[in-house]
């Protein structure tokens, strides 16, 4: 806990906020105060979603940020008015990813940031410094690939737990006008060990299949977009998995960005295959060039600092907050 208020102390200082003292000492105290009264709740009556979105905001330096595609966005927000249901594919960074998300659609698309629902791992409700964080967001816990075999003790309870998720989704995808957020990756995206370079960690080939089924047999129309997220820099994972919960903070303050495609469409894809297994391995694989070619747009945009000229045909930025 010492640790991560000096480490958020240091990157609020580094926004240059005039009230970065104030800013550092109320977060901090509700963030703690959350971690030891450890309370099951969401909006009410704590609203813990305001709480992620003022502790995570000032870390975000919005002057070299950016959402790619924003028009997609309000696409979205007719879709779920017409009770359709979407999906995003998105690579994952952070353990803020939600609170990015929503800070940099806040000012154009509030109902896409506030019903987002997260397909998230065990450990954002397991790990006391990250569970405050988690509890404002709609959330869908899911054993990942990558944990599933820590302690073999716990295997059984762990696929149980999982087949009770797909049902919960299944039953929210019923109801429609929803809107779920999934990293097929199975966890967030790590440095290459010899370049250092960040890219988005390879797809899982069954998530994709199985969310675009859900989807599918719902019985409501779906939509299924490609997602980018770059803000590694503002709450770096741990240079390796951890089997451990309670891993180091390392905070800062930087440019994030958010990018969407448009909806890749499974039948195009099983037509021009030349059997089942083949098109799920082609949308799989379509879903990863989309989210690597937004993101190298968006790291030349925040790390090439080359701003909104970073945009490309398919890859229009903006920073629709204004001022």
């Amino acid at each position: 806990m010492e640790e991560l208020y000096h480490n958020y102390k240091n990157a609020v200082f580094q926004s240059g906020n005039s009230r970065a003292d104030e800013i550092v000492l109320s977060n901090m105290a509700v963030a703690f105060d959350r971690v030891l009264l450890d309370i099951e709740s969401m909006r009410e009556p704590f609203d813990y979603y305001m709480f992620g979105q003022n502790y995570i905001r000032p870390l975000v330096d919005f002057r070299s940020s950016y959402v790619g595609n924003v028009s997609l966005f309000f696409e979205m927000e007719e879709k779920l008015n017409q009770g359709h249901n979407i999906v995003l594919i998105s690579n994952h960074q952070t353990e803020a990813d939600p609170a990015i998300i929503a800070l940099l659609l806040e000012s154009t698309n509030p109902h896409v940031a506030e019903n987002l629902t997260y397909i998230a791992g065990d450990r954002v409700i397991t790990d006391p410094l990250c569970k405050p964080f988690s509890m404002g967001r709609n959330l869908i816990c899911v054993y990942s690939k990558k944990h599933m075999l820590d302690v073999p003790e716990l295997i059984e309870m762990k696929r149980k737990s999982n087949t009770r998720s797909l049902k919960e989704m299944a039953l929210l995808l019923r109801g429609g006008s929803q809107i779920i957020w999934i990293a097929p990756s199975g966890g967030r995206d790590r440095p290459d060990p010899v370049t250092g370079e960040w890219y988005p960690a390879p797809f899982d080939t069954s998530s994709i299949d199985n969310m675009r089924r859900l989807a599918e047999h719902s019985g409501i129309p779906g939509h299924i977009y490609p997602l980018a997220l770059l803000c590694h820099d503002i709450m770096p994972p741990p240079p390796q998995v951890e089997r451990e919960v309670g891993e180091k903070r390392v905070i800062s303050f930087h440019g994030a960005g958010l990018s969407v495609a448009p909806e890749i469409s499974f039948p195009d894809i099983i037509t021009a295959s030349k059997n089942p297994e083949e098109a799920k391995e082609v949308y799989t694989q379509a879903f990863y060039n989309s989210v690597t070619e937004q993101y190298n747009v968006l790291k030349s945009a925040i790390h090439g600092q080359q701003g909104l000229k970073a945009s490309i045909p398919s890859v229009s930025l903006s920073q629709p907050w204004g001022d």
